[in-house]
Order: C-alpha cells, then sequence, then structure tokens
C-alpha cells in the first residue's frame, strides 16, 4: 500500500516536481564537474606549471660547504667542482622518473667573442637543446625546450634568410642547434650588439661557430651565447662538466609530512614520505643517483605551485557547496509549496489515523525519488561539463573516476532531504480540523 500511495503521490503536481528535479540536476551537475576536475587536475595544474620552469636544482655537493675560520669564509671562489655528466641518465631510475617532465644540465664559462683587436668577454652557457639519452633499454629526450618552454627562437628577419613562417626549420636556418654539433643561438641583445644574425659565423676564443638563430628569454641569457654542453667543456677542457642541473618534476603540495627530516622518520613513515611526490622527496631521490651532488626545491617556484593548486582546488570547493547550497533552497521553495497546496490531503490522512511518521515517510519517499532521479540526471551532465572543462582549460580528458557515481547520489539525496526538511516538518504539524477546512 505505502508504495502505491508514494507513486501515486509523486505522480500529482508534475510541474513542482520537475521544478524541483531540474534544481537538483543542476547543483549535482556543477558538484560532478567540479569533484571530478579537483580529483583528476593535480598533474595537469602541475604541468601547466611546469610552462614557468625548474622546481629543482641540483649542484655539487662541495657548494653547500661552508669553511669559516675566525669568522672569515675560507671557501675558494673558483667554480672547481662539477657533477659528472654521465650520471644524468640515471634520473631516468629513480622511484619518481613518470613525475620528471624534463631536466637540463647548465655549464657556464666566460669566452672571448669577437676578433684579436676587440674582444669582449662574454658568459657561453652550455646546455641541452633536445638531447636523446639512454638509459638501461629506454631512450628518451630532454633539454630546455621542455624544462623552459618560454624560451623562443626568433622569426628569421634577415633578407638573405627564407620568410619568417619557415622559422625554426632545419633547413632554412633559424632553429634550435643540435646537440652534437658546433651551432650556437645568440641571446637577442648580445645578437643586436654585436650585429649577427642567423646563418652568420661568430668568433669565440678561437673557434668559428655557426649562428643557427636568435634567442629570446626575457632573462640573463638574453646577453649570452647558448652552446651544447659539449661546446662549453671543450672551451674548459672538461669532458663531461656539469656546473649545474635544473629538474622539472611534477609534485604535490607541501603537507606537515613533506618537510620533515627522513632521518628522524620511522622506516614506515619514511616508505610513506618516499613514496609520495613532495618536491623535498623528489630531491632526495636526485642525491641518491647522481653521486657527490645536493639536490634542493626553488623554494619561489615549488611554494608559489603549492600554493595555487590549494587555491584552485579550493575555489572549486566553493563553486561547489554554493551550487548545492542553492540547490537545495529552490528543493526547499518547491517542496513548501507543494505541501502548502497538499495541506488538506495531509489533513485527511491524519483524520484517518496517520501519525506523524508515516506523513514524513510519504514525503521523504518522494524527496528521495526525486534525488536519484536528478542526481543520476546531474551525473551525466557534470561528466559532459567536467569533459568540457577538461578539453577547454587543460587540452586533456578528465577521468571520472567510478567510486563518484555512488557519492553523488548520496550527496544528491542528503541535498535534497536538507532543502525538505523545513516543509515536511511544517506538513506533520498541520491540524486535521483546520487543515481539511483549507485554512493553512
Amino acid at each position: 500500500m505505502f508504495p502505491r500511495i508514494v507513486y501515486e503521490s509523486f505522480r500529482h503536481q508534475s510541474r513542482r516536481k520537475l521544478l524541483a528535479a531540474i534544481a537538483i540536476t543542476l547543483g549535482v551537475a556543477v558538484a560532478t564537474a567540479m569533484i571530478a576536475v579537483a580529483t583528476d587536475i593535480g598533474d595537469k595544474i602541475n604541468r601547466e606549471l611546469r610552462s614557468y620552469g625548474a622546481n629543482l636544482v641540483v649542484t655539487p655537493q662541495e657548494d653547500t660547504l661552508d669553511v669559516e675560520v675566525g669568522g672569515v669564509n675560507l671557501k675558494p671562489p673558483s667554480d672547481g667542482t662539477f657533477l659528472n655528466e654521465a650520471d644524468l641518465p640515471k634520473i631516468r631510475g629513480t622511484f619518481w622518473h613518470h613525475n620528471i617532465v624534463g631536466f637540463s644540465p647548465m655549464l657556464p664559462v666566460t669566452v672571448k667573442v669577437g676578433s684579436s683587436a676587440s674582444e669582449k668577454d662574454v658568459t657561453l652557457l652550455g646546455t641541452y637543446f633536445k638531447k636523446t639519452l639512454h638509459f638501461g633499454k629506454e631512450d628518451f629526450s630532454t633539454g630546455v625546450t621542455s624544462t623552459n618552454p618560454w624560451w623562443k627562437i626568433l622569426p628569421c628577419v634577415d633578407a638573405r634568410l627564407p620568410r619568417p613562417d619557415q622559422a625554426n626549420d632545419k633547413s632554412t636556418g633559424c632553429h634550435w642547434p643540435s646537440d652534437d654539433s658546433q651551432d650556437v643561438v645568440l641571446g637577442e641583445r648580445l645578437a643586436a650588439r654585436f650585429d649577427k644574425h642567423a646563418g652568420d659565423m661568430i668568433e669565440v676564443s678561437g673557434r668559428r661557430l655557426k649562428v643557427s638563430g636568435i634567442l629570446s628569454t626575457g632573462g640573463a641569457e638574453d646577453d649570452e651565447i647558448v652552446a651544447p654542453i659539449s661546446v662549453a667543456q671543450e672551451i674548459i677542457g672538461k669532458p663531461g662538466a656539469v656546473r649545474r642541473l635544473y629538474v622539472s618534476a611534477l609534485t604535490k603540495p607541501q603537507d606537515a609530512l613533506a618537510v620533515r627530516d627522513p632521518k628522524t622518520m620511522t622506516p614506515e613513515v619514511y616508505d610513506r614520505w618516499y613514496c609520495s611526490p613532495y618536491v623535498e622527496s623528489i630531491a632526495y631521490q636526485l642525491q641518491e643517483v647522481i653521486p657527490h651532488s645536493h639536490a634542493e626545491p626553488i623554494r619561489q617556484v615549488a611554494q608559489n605551485e603549492g600554493t595555487v593548486l590549494s587555491r584552485i582546488k579550493g575555489l572549486m570547493l566553493l563553486i561547489t557547496f554554493a551550487a548545492l547550497f542553492a540547490s537545495a533552497l529552490a528543493v526547499s521553495a518547491a517542496m513548501a509549496t507543494a505541501i502548502f497546496e497538499r495541506r488538506v490531503e495531509v489533513g485527511l490522512m491524519k483524520a484517518l489515523g496517520a501519525g506523524n511518521v508515516a506523513v514524513s515517510a510519504i514525503f521523504f519517499a518522494e524527496a528521495f525519488l526525486l534525488a536519484v532521479t536528478g542526481g543520476v540526471a546531474g551525473f551525466f551532465a557534470g561528466i559532459v561539463l567536467a569533459h568540457q572543462i577538461g578539453r577547454s582549460i587543460f587540452n586533456s580528458q578528465i577521468e571520472i573516476a567510478p567510486v563518484l557515481f555512488p557519492v553523488i547520489i548520496t550527496i544528491a539525496v542528503i541535498v535534497t532531504f536538507a532543502g525538505s526538511a523545513a516543509a515536511i516538518r511544517r506538513a506533520v504539524k498541520f491540524d486535521p480540523v483546520f487543515a481539511l477546512r483549507g485554512e493553512g
């Protein structure tokens, strides 16, 4: 009997029910999209933030040692210590190697540029552009084209060279040098000072090097020569030398565990810390695979990334609560109006002996059906919205976890019950005498 009463009751006032269902659907759709994006947003936002550069720097361990006697720093001012380039592919063997987007070694050296009569001291920066490395049976590429995506080769504008739309075409000039070549790129300010263009030759410490392009970075590199690291190593006579290593890695925001000293951890806590993609744990693993090195986060970058990610997730959570709250208010208004219009029906049920529990059970059953209907519709609408957000903002698909469906249905039921509770409470308090007379 009870299911039939609920069914017949649910059929009545279809317009009110439809409005309530639409309110639930809209609120749940927004909640589904925000929760789906928030749970899948970490790596995507981190990849977007990687366009701001590396978040880890590795230097020789000796650089961190301060030798002081009587307050006087006796540490030699020379750059006499280096990392070994042969150790760099070992980064691919770390636990979190899939989180490492790329790395670029740096070897700055001071060189003489120009003829002997007008030589000038200029910094030549040796690095990887898009170097292919080998680790085990795996080949992978890395360099400044992945870690420093804001570095750009300016289009060819010299009349002797092809059209600007052919910039970065290796067959014509205006391109990144090959990592096994003797070609270089000039910072745009340095190129203007020496009046050099892509395709010209430049005298560097007794070597004639070809300019393959003009580099624009907006930083100090605009006054430097950037070359394959092998060129810099040849100039200083130190094969395999690396002065600094910049690493770009996908990390999670810091928490209390991230900043703890691994030496003070229990084995269980250490395993959890080691197997979490904190910037500190990735730095620790880099030190393990690169001998005599010291790795540390670039604090400003790492902290800003965590702040941005936390604020975006907080904003999504706020939007979710706002949408659900608005949905609950709409359901409350619709249910209050519907129950008030049915006060005669409520009075009749109570006059026939129905108790408060029976009356409220009927309305809560209606609310449950509304919640499930609106929740299912809202879930699938939210999936469409989440995919649209993923394509338009991150240019990738948002993955929807199957466990999200029961969570969303539960949220829809809670929101609907919360919105209906006040109206149902008022319904069970109707006096049957006044209700049958049509009085509120």
